[in-house]
């Protein structure tokens, strides 16, 4: 009997490569051959599976947004079984932040994708806009609850300060990726302010 294709795993590999090769390149650079020639497989697949290097950019985007959610929850499972929100939130902020290679490929080629989707008009509707809107979102309601516990200062505006931690945490990210700071420095300044809001300026528990 012939091999039965796993199309969803196929479609990760592709992706995967597309990561790698924009990791190395930027994302600029990258065609759909260098993708074929990274994953190992033809033009004619990549081709079959995606159509058109636009609709591979979309994916490769999908499949950055996935590798973060991942990233976070095992952060999070590192802070121990019931972590505090505190904790959560310092997952969501930090885990983009480039502390090792795979942090740095994902900074990286999501900062290629920002660039991109200023003159690439499939990139600069909601596929791109949708990801930094639900981490905003996100780390609102984790502020909110952590409010609603009394956890931090008097008179925070929580979507504020969301929006002002995950702009800190990008261009933190860029600091380091461009060699500005080192990844401790970095993590230090996004600690320094979580100190300013959480009450007694000690991690919760």
């Amino acid at each position: 009997m012939p091999k039965r294709v796993d199309h969803a795993e196929r479609r990760t590999e592709i992706a995967e490569a597309l990561v790698r090769v924009a990791g190395r390149r930027g994302l600029h650079a990258v065609g759909m051959r260098d993708v074929a020639a990274e994953a190992g497989v033809s033009l004619r697949l990549v081709q079959y599976y995606f159509e058109t290097k636009e609709k591979l950019l979309l994916h490769g985007l999908q499949h950055l947004s996935e590798r973060f959610g991942e990233r976070v929850a095992t952060r999070c499972r590192a802070a121990g079984e019931s972590p505090g929100l505190r904790a959560k939130i310092e997952a969501l902020l930090m885990a983009s932040l480039p502390t090792d290679e795979e942090s740095r490929a994902f900074h990286l080629v999501y900062t290629s994708y920002a660039i991109l989707a200023v003159t690439e008009p499939a990139l600069a509707a909601q596929p791109f806009i949708q990801d930094p809107d639900a981490a905003e979102n996100a780390l609102t309601e984790l502020l909110r609850q952590a409010q609603e516990a009394d956890l931090i200062q008097p008179g925070v505006d929580v979507q504020l300060e969301a929006v002002s931690l995950l702009a800190m945490s990008a261009g933190l990210g860029t600091s380091v990726l461009v060699g500005q700071r080192s990844p401790q420095s970095a993590v230090t300044v996004l600690d320094l302010h979580l100190n300013r809001i959480f009450r007694g300026s000690q991690r919760v528990p």
